[in-house]
């Protein structure tokens, strides 16, 4: 291999562990999907920071925690994915008895953190089956908990490596979105050009701004009373999920005042399979990995939920996961 043909990771001098064609299967929930052209590990945030910095303008890049929420297809992502877990791992309760945690931080151990340090309200954190930097991302919740409920403050990375403190007022939130205001404003303003027939706005913009870490506020409590919610949440999960088999958890979002899983089990969709892929039959807003299953087998069966909701109840069922790279 010619200089000319390097990743310009391997050029730039960094900590972390860089690797090419890395098959994303080892790294989603799902276990299948296609192969990463690039991927890497950093050894801290400020080698996360040079790494976004070094890379082409024009790379496509994502970043994945546990890949709990992310179905790569099978011909693959034609960028560098970028790991948090066992990356950014950091976990402290500061002086001023906020909890900090960097992104690549499990929310469970988030809750157990927490609840060893005699703070109430994470609970609900052990059952999502992410990290930090995903719960930020999506604003997960579970169980009457929501992520940006706790949040104080946050760092985050942008593409030209630098850094930023942020604040929940700097954010849109809502039931699993988070959107950067003046973010929020930029599209706005494309989506009127659009519709003044504005060419420039055809060109996609996407926010390329990651979280690194998150400072949680949350109130003083009984250590015991948290461990028991704690235990009792991973019960229930074990009693109404299906985590015997691969899966990234809900697929999509509960319809305002609806549930997911009621309508597409009302469509008699339970047990329903494509290939290796399989609508949970314990819990119908989940689609597992039988065996074998393709990226193609899931995203056929997320299809399919879709459509026959949309066609039987006249609702459009939003994803929770989210969905990149090429059909084989």
């Amino acid at each position: 291999m010619n200089m000319s043909e390097l990743s310009p990771l391997a050029l730039a001098g960094l900590r972390g562990r860089l690797s090419e064609h890395e098959p994303m299967s080892r790294h989603v929930s799902w276990r299948a999907g296609g192969a990463a052209r690039r991927a890497y590990l950093p050894a801290d945030a400020e080698d996360l920071a040079h790494a976004l910095q070094a890379l082409p303008a024009d790379e496509p890049v994502c970043v994945v925690g546990l890949g709990s929420n992310l179905l790569v297809r099978d011909g693959g992502f034609p960028g560098t994915v970028v790991f948090t877990h066992g990356a950014l791992k950091a976990i402290a309760l500061t002086p001023e008895r906020l909890l900090y945690a960097e992104a690549g931080v499990a929310g469970a151990k988030v809750a157990r953190f927490a609840a060893l340090h005699g703070l109430r309200a994470a609970e609900f954190l052990s059952g999502i089956p992410g990290t930090v930097g995903g719960a930020l991302a999506m604003n997960a919740g579970c169980y009457g908990g929501e992520t940006w409920r706790i949040v104080d403050k946050v760092l985050t990375v942008d593409r030209a490596g630098a850094f930023h403190a942020r604040t929940p007022a700097d954010y849109d939130i809502g039931y699993r979105t988070v959107v950067r205001r003046d973010e929020g404003e930029r599209m706005k303003d494309e989506e009127d050009r659009r519709d003044d027939g504005d060419p420039s706005s055809l060109v996609p913009h996407p926010s390329e701004e990651w979280f690194v870490a998150a400072s949680f506020r949350l109130p003083d409590g009984d250590p015991a009373q948290a461990r028991g919610e704690i235990r009792q949440l991973l019960q229930r999960r074990l009693e109404t999920q299906p985590l015997d088999r691969p899966n990234a958890g809900s697929v999509f979002r509960n319809p305002q005042g609806d549930y997911a899983a009621r309508l597409i089990e009302a469509c008699g969709l339970k047990g329903r399979r494509s290939g290796g892929a399989m609508i949970s039959d314990k819990h119908a807003n989940f689609i597992v990995n039988a065996g074998g299953a393709s990226a193609a087998d899931i995203e056929a069966l997320i299809d399919l939920a879709q459509r026959t909701v949309r066609e039987r109840f006249g609702v459009d069922l939003v994803r929770e996961v989210r969905i990149i790279g090429e059909p084989s």
